[in-house]
């Protein structure tokens, strides 16, 4: 076998030649057969790797999400004492009100604290106390407060926009004239003063879905929803029993499978309202589009 430079081929018999190719091809097959293997033994040792740093984690680790709540969001316990919300209302002025957006209050008692226009944007207020606070013109758009106390509280003029109230209770307290367009399932109003409130949908912006009041099995016993704005707000299996509903606007209301018994509904206007299954048992006064 000899190789011709001006051919620039490699000449001999087919043996020779055969020999020639195998000897060519072994640093190929030596380097795939290195590629090959490279990525198996880097698998091997980052699998080694990180069965020790299981094996060495402490249990204090491995336990740390033992006993967090995730089915509510933010559910930790409060970042503010009592005296340092004081403290920041203390400081607040007509001009700059306190302060308190995004605050996280959960479980804390805030009850009978003057907190009137404060800014609770975005605050965690879930099973927080503010039976019988001052929250007149405040504003809880965004805020999450499941489960919290807000009986014999003034939230009048307040605004509780996307609120979340689930389970929430506002027994005696005065919600006039507020804007509420959150969800207050389960909620309890007994013998609240909601006279002039709004529940009404926003129909102008519906980018985040229907904003509206949803007072779904809430309890709405004796309340005071007189001069009322429940338009395509929804009710379904709520108890408004001998509430006061006169004059108030119940257009395109969901109501179904609520209990109307003995609610006063006088001028109150049930057009197109949805009332199926709705017990209507004992109301007083003559309402306008009411068909049962």
């Amino acid at each position: 076998m000899r190789f011709d430079p001006g051919a620039g081929r490699v000449s001999g018999s087919s043996d020779d030649l055969a020999d020639w190719e195998r000897m060519m091809e072994r640093p190929g097959a030596t380097e795939r057969r290195r590629r090959h293997v490279r990525p198996a033994v880097f698998s091997l040792i980052l699998f080694i790797l990180l069965a020790v740093s299981l094996l060495v984690v402490p249990a204090s680790g491995q336990d740390m999400m033992r006993g967090l709540d995730l089915t509510s969001p933010r559910m930790t316990a409060a970042a503010m004492t009592r005296a340092e919300v004081e403290a920041l209302l203390a400081r607040a002025t007509n001009a700059a009100p306190a302060d308190l957006s995004r605050a996280e209050l959960n479980g804390l008692d805030l009850s009978r604290l003057d907190l009137a226009g404060a800014d609770l944007t975005s605050a965690y207020l879930n099973g927080t106390d503010l039976s019988n606070a001052r929250l007149a013109g405040a504003k809880l758009d965004q805020a999450w407060g499941l489960g919290a106390n807000f009986a014999g509280a003034n939230l009048s003029g307040a605004s509780l926009f996307q609120s979340q109230m689930q389970d929430a209770t506002f027994d005696g307290a005065d919600l006039s004239a507020a804007r509420i367009a959150g969800d207050f399932s389960r909620a309890s109003f007994v013998r609240a003063n909601m006279s002039g409130a709004d529940f009404s949908a926003d129909m102008r912006n519906q980018s985040m879905g229907l904003m509206r009041g949803v007072l779904n099995s809430a309890d709405l016993t004796g309340t005071d929803l007189s001069g009322a704005n429940l338009s395509r707000a929804a009710a379904e299996f709520a108890d408004f029993t001998d509430a006061d509903l006169s004059g108030a606007d119940l257009t395109r209301f969901e109501a179904s499978g609520a209990d109307f018994n003995g609610a006063m509904v006088e001028g109150a206007d049930f057009a197109d309202a949805e009332l199926q299954s709705a017990k209507m048992d004992n109301i007083r006064g003559t309402a306008k589009n009411l068909r049962r």
